[in-house]
């Protein structure tokens, strides 16, 4: 196996016994197989495009398929074997619908066992061709992983109704052109690019799903100890697990506490109505283990996030929609909760209630441009000097200890915005407020991202400036692909002097990274000191 999609890759350069995610190599094969097959199907897809011929069911499985492949989502192996299977289905269908033989497309897959799929894989992986330039080696994977995000958002966004056929077609377009030998290095960076600029559109989708049907969220206070009582711990990103969870435990004397980046959904009006949905339990995804080893109830894992569960608690961890592991009891799509609620009501519970302080939620984009003309009049009366955008994907790796650092030593004058599990490394902190604007500002999951984004560009246009002339810098940390796309949306608005950690991606060859360095001036974290002083001049 070789993968290289995570910051935490071994040794910095690549995994290639076992993820350090956990993934083994029969899986990292599948995955490799199934993007592949993915492609081929995007060649066709394109064409079938430009006859009029068009499939929603295939434009969600297609979502649904590339998200599989991105880091702590599946791990189990039957699942791809059957993702690719009906990768194939779709190809020959579109073969035959279109009348083309495309090279490159070719299906190759039916009938085999889970070991042949496995040695198929094992010959279209990252370095199957040895003499493939660095560079578009490199371009590639960013525009792989970037599709990988954009799929993400996409099928947040459609499992709560929101479509766009654009993004879709960009998908195929996309996958399609990694197999375009015609395509070089400012070709490539254009579709990266691209990504980022409809990942846009993906996120926006999104958050209409999100607050068009839970509410724009509200600042909200979140107990973090707990309730005496029978408990349920949801973890990921799902708003709309959550939301059926909590339905269907009304009346059953079960408290639902989230767990890493469901902590936001305190904030939604149409969650946070259930008398139930008490508070929050635990920190990031990396720490889960030790976690949901000492949570008293069963716990319920949505999209990605998933580690390898210890025995201690691997009869009362589910998965459901997208995330699987061997042996783990998984939740189909009639999305009944009942086994999850059952292994709660014979689990211990909370003995006691238990008080380990609160945090604030719901600053997105709707709860701080309704106090923009305070924050604008505190930025021109010098109350407020700069804003930090400290945010993104937490992990295990050493030099993450950065970001707490940065945000203790961030001056007074200053405003914390932050968003996703990368919070977690100071989101208790108690940093006070400027004339009543929290300095402590949490904008949502990195599924908000898109709320940060509408909040820089308002207060540019209230500025009448470029976001580039704000004072305002963005520290950012990353793990897996939806940072990747995160960052490519950033970078296609335009955004210069963002600082990445706690380490540069493997998968970014030295002559990318001085495209990236000469047009955005994009730089890895170095010591918070030196980086405040470039912050604030």
């Amino acid at each position: 196996m070789f993968c290289f999609q995570c910051e935490q890759t071994a040794k910095g350069t690549g995994c290639t016994k076992i993820g350090v995610c956990g993934k083994q190599p029969e899986v990292a094969a599948l995955q490799d197989l199934l993007i592949h097959a993915l492609k081929g199907l995007s060649l066709y897809a394109v064409k079938a495009a430009e006859m009029g011929h068009r499939d929603e069911k295939m434009d969600l499985f297609t979502c649904e398929a590339v998200f599989s492949t991105l880091t702590n989502v599946d791990f189990d192996p039957a699942r791809f074997v059957e993702l690719i299977a009906e990768c194939e289905a779709y190809t020959k269908a579109l073969k035959e619908k279109t009348g083309l033989s495309l090279e490159g497309a070719s299906c190759t897959c039916a009938g085999k066992s889970q070991a042949e799929l496995v040695a198929l894989g094992e010959g279209v992986g990252i370095k199957a061709d040895p003499t493939l330039d660095e560079d578009i080696l490199s371009l590639r994977e960013l525009l792989v992983y970037g599709l990988k995000g954009l799929a993400a958002y996409a099928d947040h966004a459609a499992i709560l109704g929101q479509k766009d056929p654009a993004v879709f077609a960009f998908i195929y377009e996309a996958l399609a052109a990694t197999l375009d030998s015609t395509l070089g290095v400012n070709d490539l960076v254009g579709l990266c690019l691209k990504c980022g600029e409809v990942n846009i559109r993906a996120m926006e989708l999104l958050d209409a799903g999100n607050t068009g049907t839970y509410g724009h969220p509200v600042p909200t206070v979140v107990p973090l100890g707990a309730k005496a009582g029978k408990a349920i711990l949801v973890s990921g990103h799902d708003l709309k697990d959550l939301d059926l969870l909590l339905k269907q435990t009304e009346g059953k004397g079960i408290n639902i506490y989230t767990h890493g980046e469901m902590l936001p959904c305190h904030g939604y009006p149409e969650l946070k109505k259930y008398d139930h949905f008490y508070g929050h339990y635990g920190t990031a995804w990396q720490n889960q283990a030790k976690e949901f080893d000492a949570f008293p109830g069963s716990i319920l894992m949505t999209t990605n996030c998933i580690q390898k569960p210890k025995e201690t608690y691997n009869d009362r961890i589910f998965t459901t929609g997208l995330v699987g592991w061997p042996g783990v009891s998984h939740i189909g799509d009639d999305k009944d909760f009942t086994p999850v609620i059952e292994k709660a009501l014979a689990s211990e519970g909370f003995p006691a209630d238990t008080d380990k302080d609160t945090v604030m939620v719901g600053f997105a984009r709707n709860a701080v441009l309704g106090v923009a003309d305070k924050i604008i009049d505190a930025v021109k009366g010098g109350a407020i000097r700069h804003f930090f955008l400290v945010g993104g994907c937490d992990g295990a790796k050493p030099g993450r200890n950065y970001y707490t650092d940065m945000v203790e030593q961030i001056p007074q004058d200053c405003v914390v915005l932050t968003l996703a599990c990368g919070k977690f490394r100071f989101f208790d902190k108690k940093l006070g407020d400027i004339g009543g604007i929290p300095r402590l500002l949490d904008v949502g999951q990195c599924n908000d991202a898109y709320s940060a984004v509408r909040i820089a560009m308002a207060l540019a246009d209230a500025f009448d400036c470029g976001v580039n002339d704000l004072p305002l810098s963005f520290i950012l940390s990353w793990y897996e692909q939806k940072a990747c796309v995160i960052l490519l949306s950033l970078l296609h608005l335009g955004i210069k002097d963002i600082k990445l950690g706690p380490s540069l991606p493997a998968f970014i060859s030295p002559n990318v990274l001085n495209v990236l360095v000469e047009n955005f001036n994009i730089a890895p974290t170095g010591t918070v000191e030196d980086d405040l002083k470039a912050a604030l001049g």
